[in-house]
């Protein structure tokens, strides 16, 4: 059992110290890592991500705590979360006073211009990923599994436009959904 620690520990280190951009960044690597170690399926993942979104907090370490989790309970949870965190904040309380010092050179302003679209790409992935696990990899065609999922549409339609056109804490967005599915889905 304890190489099965070592391996969640080294896996969820891997994810955190070969991700750009923040624990959402993270997901697209972390997905394809736990998925293809076997721990966990993609739909299992979108509940992940479900999940962790519900909750306060960053993203990134509850996801590997549920990752964990399945794979070997509580210390598995500890392991994988451990492997998110530690290895960052100790790089970032190491470096942090460094790039200070260098972040608005021209070398690292370049990088960063490169860097922060990739990020994009890498959460549109994350996105495309979710799609394709609440609404399935359509035989039909993708508008007829929007219209056949229209119910789930409109909940992220609706998501999405109160994101963008007002100022709406997404607590209160995951608390209505979170109302609705109890409402609707049970």
């Amino acid at each position: 059992m304890l190489e099965l620690y070592f391996r969640l520990f080294i896996v969820f280190t891997k994810v955190a110290l070969f991700s750009w951009g923040g624990g959402p960044a993270s997901l697209a690597l972390m997905q394809r890592e736990v998925v293809s170690e076997g721990w966990i399926t993609p739909d299992d993942f979108a509940n992940a991500i479900a999940l962790s979104n519900a909750m306060p907090g960053p993203t990134a370490p509850q996801a590997s705590a549920y990752v964990g989790y399945k794979v070997a309970g509580i210390w598995g949870a500890v392991f994988a979360t451990a492997g998110t965190v530690l290895p960052t904040t100790i790089l970032v309380l190491i470096l942090i006073a460094y790039f200070f010092n260098i972040k608005d050179t021209p070398v690292i302003t370049a990088m960063l211009k490169a860097v922060r679209p990739l990020v994009v790409g890498l959460l549109a992935y994350v996105a495309f990923d979710m799609f394709r696990s609440v609404w399935g990899t359509p035989t039909l065609g993708w508008t007829k599994a929007l219209a056949l999922g229209w119910d789930k549409a409109l909940i992220a339609g609706v998501t999405f436009g109160m994101l963008v056109f007002t100022n709406i804490s997404p607590v209160w967005l995951v608390i209505a959904a979170a109302g609705l599915g109890y409402l609707v889905y049970r």
